[in-house]
């Protein structure tokens, strides 16, 4: 166990020092995220009323915070499929390092990651108006939320990222599956103005028990459809969700790297 940590923390270190060798990486990201915000706030600011009233920026913000991690699959596939179209997984193969480090290495870096986008995200918020109306606390357990599901959404992108033959096919497969999953949710719109084919979809989308439990906790708009389980405990649901995707999807990114390596 200890040889797993020492190489998992070496393989991360590894990753998170390509950030400022390759600088332009994170100067688009954050130049992403802002116009996110800027965009999605002012674009769609004035144009979408909220059932019961409230702020749309408010109402925004948490969204798109979910929709930044959930994109973070899309980024630990194309790292995983860069790494292996340089051989770099076949020179780890031939260390004598624990096998799994090489994908919590890739994990728990992207995590981090998408931590400081999320510290951009956020004062790009509070500039366009996004507010927080409880406390420290209930701000850091949505920090600590949001970022369990950016460690779960890795765990999907090592899988697809294992399963491609190239780094161009996993940044088409990433945001193909995602696009879908972030947009028939509640983060841009109140679920209640989808077709009533698509509401329970969006209700039980985990991009949207994500946003709702974040807005919960932050005491941001919230305007749900029913009262079912997603609507009345969207931070426990979150957290089941997290734990299946883990649950699933590691092993068989452990397993399919292992296979690899035969």
């Amino acid at each position: 166990m200890n040889r797993i940590l020492a190489d998992t923390l070496i393989v991360t270190w590894r990753n998170l020092k390509r950030i400022p060798r390759i600088p332009e990486l994170a100067i688009f990201a954050i130049l992403q995220s802002i116009m996110f915000v800027v965009l999605f706030a002012f674009v769609f600011g004035g144009a979408i009323p909220l059932p019961g009233g409230g702020s749309y920026r408010e109402y925004l913000m948490p969204g798109i915070f979910a929709q930044t991690i959930v994109f973070a699959a899309a980024t630990t596939a194309i790292g995983m499929a860069d790494d292996i179209h340089k051989g770099l997984l076949d020179r780890f193969r031939s260390l004598p390092m624990a096998r799994t480090a090489v994908l919590s290495g890739r994990m728990a870096s992207d995590v981090v990651y998408n931590a400081g986008i999320l510290v951009v995200l956020m004062v790009s918020g509070f500039v366009v108006g996004w507010k927080l109306n409880t406390g420290i606390p209930e701000l850091l357990a949505g920090i600590a939320l949001l970022l369990l599901f950016a460690f779960a959404m890795s765990s999907i992108g090592v899988l697809l990222g294992l399963g491609v033959p190239s780094v161009e096919v996993a940044q088409q497969v990433g945001f193909t599956v995602l696009f879908p999953i972030t947009f028939i949710s509640n983060v841009f719109v109140p679920p209640s103005t989808l077709p009533d084919w698509l509401q329970p979809i969006a209700e039980w989308n985990p991009t949207s028990t994500l946003t709702a439990a974040t807005r919960e906790l932050w005491g941001n708009p919230n305007p749900f459809v029913g009262t079912g389980l997603p609507a009345e405990e969207p931070v426990l649901v979150t957290i089941v969700w997290a734990i299946v995707i883990i649950a699933i999807t590691l092993p068989l990114g452990v397993r399919r790297y292992r296979n690899m390596s035969r």
